[in-house]
């Protein structure tokens, strides 16, 4: 008798100790609307992304940049002319391509680097690991991303 009075309150401390480890963070994303965007400006802009979620899902993405005065990057039709005839692509298209990514996922997915874009690309995927952090913390305040280390 006194063993199953001893195993049944060695069995419920096991449990009690089991339930004070540390918090995990959530693996699903709480609906809401969450921003990243990086800490500094680069060459006069900054870059963001914006999610919604809702039941667990990224229902929409947004990735974009803006300058001081709030102007969107993907608007600038002079910004657009010169980039295109450089690298191939400009802020309107690799924008769209980036966010396309985040649609209907659940967590970050695996993100392909656009040719013309491809430093865009590795904010973008920063940005996206962030975003999709809060959304699993339910906290809607602005992650800010540190720019990277330049490694020239």
């Amino acid at each position: 008798m006194k063993y199953k009075i001893i195993t049944g309150m060695l069995a419920a401390t096991v449990l009690l100790l089991a339930g004070c480890g540390e918090k995990q963070a959530p693996s699903t994303m709480q609906d809401g609307t969450y921003t990243a965007q990086m800490a500094e400006y680069s060459h006069g802009w900054r870059e963001f992304v914006t999610i919604t979620v809702k039941n667990g899902v990224i229902v929409t993405a947004e990735y974009n940049a803006e300058n001081p005065s709030g102007f969107i990057k993907s608007w600038d039709n002079t910004y657009m002319n010169n980039m295109k005839t450089v690298t191939g692509t400009y802020p309107n298209e690799y924008t769209r391509y980036y966010a396309a990514f985040l649609k209907n996922q659940k967590d970050v997915p695996k993100i392909d680097a656009l040719t013309g874009a491809t430093s865009s690309g590795a904010n973008f995927k920063r940005l996206s690991e962030a975003v999709v952090n809060k959304a699993k913390q339910g906290d809607s305040t602005i992650a800010f991303v540190e720019m990277e280390e330049n490694k020239e």
